[in-house]
Protein backbone atom coordinates (compact mmCIF):
# COMPACT_ATOMS: atom_id res chain seq x y z
CA UNK A 1 0.00 0.00 0.00
CA UNK A 2 1.45 3.44 -1.06
CA UNK A 3 2.05 5.77 1.67
CA UNK A 4 -0.27 8.34 1.79
CA UNK A 5 -0.35 12.37 2.51
CA UNK A 6 -2.73 15.11 3.49
CA UNK A 7 -4.49 15.60 0.14
CA UNK A 8 -5.09 11.49 0.07
CA UNK A 9 -6.52 11.09 3.28
CA UNK A 10 -8.73 14.54 2.14
CA UNK A 11 -9.97 12.77 -0.76
CA UNK A 12 -10.76 9.75 0.95
CA UNK A 13 -12.25 11.74 3.34
CA UNK A 14 -14.77 12.98 0.71
CA UNK A 15 -15.46 9.93 -1.39
CA UNK A 16 -16.60 8.28 2.37
CA UNK A 17 -18.96 11.40 2.55
CA UNK A 18 -20.00 10.82 -1.21
CA UNK A 19 -18.75 8.46 -3.39
CA UNK A 20 -20.74 10.17 -6.35
CA UNK A 21 -19.12 13.79 -6.56
CA UNK A 22 -17.58 14.62 -9.55
CA UNK A 23 -14.27 15.32 -9.90
CA UNK A 24 -14.13 18.93 -10.09
CA UNK A 25 -16.26 18.80 -6.49
CA UNK A 26 -14.15 16.75 -5.33
CA UNK A 27 -10.87 19.36 -5.67
CA UNK A 28 -12.71 21.87 -4.16
CA UNK A 29 -13.66 20.01 -1.12
CA UNK A 30 -9.94 18.80 -1.22
CA UNK A 31 -7.89 21.81 -2.71
CA UNK A 32 -6.68 20.63 -5.51
CA UNK A 33 -6.71 21.61 -9.00
CA UNK A 34 -8.81 19.62 -11.26
CA UNK A 35 -5.92 17.72 -13.03
CA UNK A 36 -3.81 17.30 -9.87
CA UNK A 37 -7.31 15.65 -7.77
CA UNK A 38 -8.17 13.25 -10.72
CA UNK A 39 -4.81 12.30 -11.17
CA UNK A 40 -3.84 11.02 -7.18
CA UNK A 41 -7.85 9.33 -7.16
CA UNK A 42 -6.50 7.60 -10.09
CA UNK A 43 -3.31 6.17 -8.26
CA UNK A 44 -5.40 5.80 -5.50
CA UNK A 45 -7.74 3.66 -7.45
CA UNK A 46 -4.46 1.76 -9.21
CA UNK A 47 -2.87 1.04 -6.35
CA UNK A 48 -6.11 -0.63 -4.90
CA UNK A 49 -6.56 1.69 -2.01
CA UNK A 50 -10.00 2.65 -3.35
CA UNK A 51 -11.15 -0.83 -4.24
CA UNK A 52 -14.42 0.42 -5.64
CA UNK A 53 -17.54 2.16 -5.17
CA UNK A 54 -21.21 1.17 -4.12
CA UNK A 55 -25.00 2.34 -3.12
CA UNK A 56 -26.13 1.58 -0.03
CA UNK A 57 -29.46 0.42 -0.48
CA UNK A 58 -32.13 0.67 1.95
CA UNK A 59 -34.51 -1.50 0.67
CA UNK A 60 -38.19 -2.00 2.77
CA UNK A 61 -37.31 -6.07 2.89
CA UNK A 62 -33.97 -5.50 4.28
CA UNK A 63 -35.18 -3.85 6.75
CA UNK A 64 -37.66 -6.66 8.19
CA UNK A 65 -34.67 -9.13 8.09
CA UNK A 66 -33.30 -10.35 11.58
CA UNK A 67 -29.43 -9.71 11.66
CA UNK A 68 -27.34 -12.66 13.68
CA UNK A 69 -23.66 -12.36 14.65
CA UNK A 70 -21.98 -16.02 14.67
CA UNK A 71 -19.16 -16.30 15.88
CA UNK A 72 -17.49 -19.78 14.79
CA UNK A 73 -14.26 -21.94 16.03
CA UNK A 74 -13.14 -23.95 13.36
CA UNK A 75 -11.28 -27.52 14.58
CA UNK A 76 -8.06 -26.49 12.99
CA UNK A 77 -6.31 -23.19 12.19
CA UNK A 78 -3.89 -24.18 9.68
CA UNK A 79 -3.41 -22.03 6.38
CA UNK A 80 -5.01 -24.69 4.49
CA UNK A 81 -7.87 -24.84 6.77
CA UNK A 82 -8.38 -21.25 6.91
CA UNK A 83 -8.42 -20.58 3.02
CA UNK A 84 -11.23 -23.49 3.07
CA UNK A 85 -13.65 -22.10 4.78
CA UNK A 86 -12.88 -18.52 3.74
CA UNK A 87 -13.58 -19.86 0.25
CA UNK A 88 -17.06 -21.62 1.43
CA UNK A 89 -17.69 -18.52 3.30
CA UNK A 90 -17.79 -15.99 0.53
CA UNK A 91 -20.28 -18.30 -1.14
CA UNK A 92 -23.04 -17.95 1.03
CA UNK A 93 -25.09 -14.78 0.63
CA UNK A 94 -26.90 -14.88 3.63
CA UNK A 95 -23.12 -14.10 5.10
CA UNK A 96 -22.63 -9.99 4.91
CA UNK A 97 -19.21 -9.89 6.65
CA UNK A 98 -16.73 -12.30 7.81
CA UNK A 99 -13.94 -11.74 10.29
CA UNK A 100 -10.93 -13.60 10.78
CA UNK A 101 -10.30 -13.02 14.92
CA UNK A 102 -8.21 -13.70 17.61
CA UNK A 103 -9.49 -15.00 21.10
CA UNK A 104 -12.31 -16.96 21.77
CA UNK A 105 -13.61 -17.61 18.01
CA UNK A 106 -12.11 -18.21 14.74
CA UNK A 107 -14.55 -16.27 12.65
CA UNK A 108 -17.12 -13.38 13.06
CA UNK A 109 -20.35 -13.62 11.07
CA UNK A 110 -22.58 -11.04 10.03
CA UNK A 111 -25.63 -13.13 9.05
CA UNK A 112 -29.02 -11.66 7.82
CA UNK A 113 -31.84 -13.64 7.71
CA UNK A 114 -35.78 -13.30 7.36
CA UNK A 115 -36.66 -14.66 10.23
CA UNK A 116 -35.86 -17.25 13.33
CA UNK A 117 -36.98 -20.14 10.92
CA UNK A 118 -34.89 -18.83 8.36
CA UNK A 119 -31.73 -18.62 10.77
CA UNK A 120 -32.47 -22.09 11.99
CA UNK A 121 -32.40 -23.61 8.14
CA UNK A 122 -28.80 -21.75 7.53
CA UNK A 123 -27.89 -22.85 10.14
CA UNK A 124 -28.47 -26.38 9.54
CA UNK A 125 -27.73 -26.58 6.11
CA UNK A 126 -24.82 -23.97 5.37
CA UNK A 127 -23.44 -22.92 8.43
CA UNK A 128 -22.57 -26.40 10.41
CA UNK A 129 -21.47 -27.80 6.85
CA UNK A 130 -18.92 -24.85 6.31
CA UNK A 131 -15.41 -27.26 6.43
CA UNK A 132 -13.53 -27.29 9.37
CA UNK A 133 -16.55 -26.12 11.91
CA UNK A 134 -16.00 -27.32 15.58
CA UNK A 135 -18.70 -24.98 16.95
CA UNK A 136 -21.14 -21.83 16.11
CA UNK A 137 -22.30 -19.88 18.41
CA UNK A 138 -25.31 -17.09 17.51
CA UNK A 139 -26.49 -14.33 18.40
CA UNK A 140 -29.68 -12.64 17.67
CA UNK A 141 -29.82 -8.73 17.10
CA UNK A 142 -32.42 -6.85 19.00
CA UNK A 143 -31.79 -3.93 16.73
CA UNK A 144 -29.35 -1.85 15.11
CA UNK A 145 -27.98 1.48 17.25
CA UNK A 146 -25.40 2.54 14.80
CA UNK A 147 -24.47 1.63 11.49
CA UNK A 148 -22.12 3.53 9.89
CA UNK A 149 -20.46 3.86 6.30
CA UNK A 150 -17.45 6.07 6.88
Amino acid sequence: MPSLDDADLRILRSLRQDGRMTNAALAEAVGLSQSACLRRLRLLERSGVIRGYTAIIDEPEARETVTVIVQITLDRQTEEHLSRFEGAVRRLPEVRECYLMTGMSDYLLRVEARDAPDYERIHKEQLSRLPGVARIQSSFSIRRVLGRTT
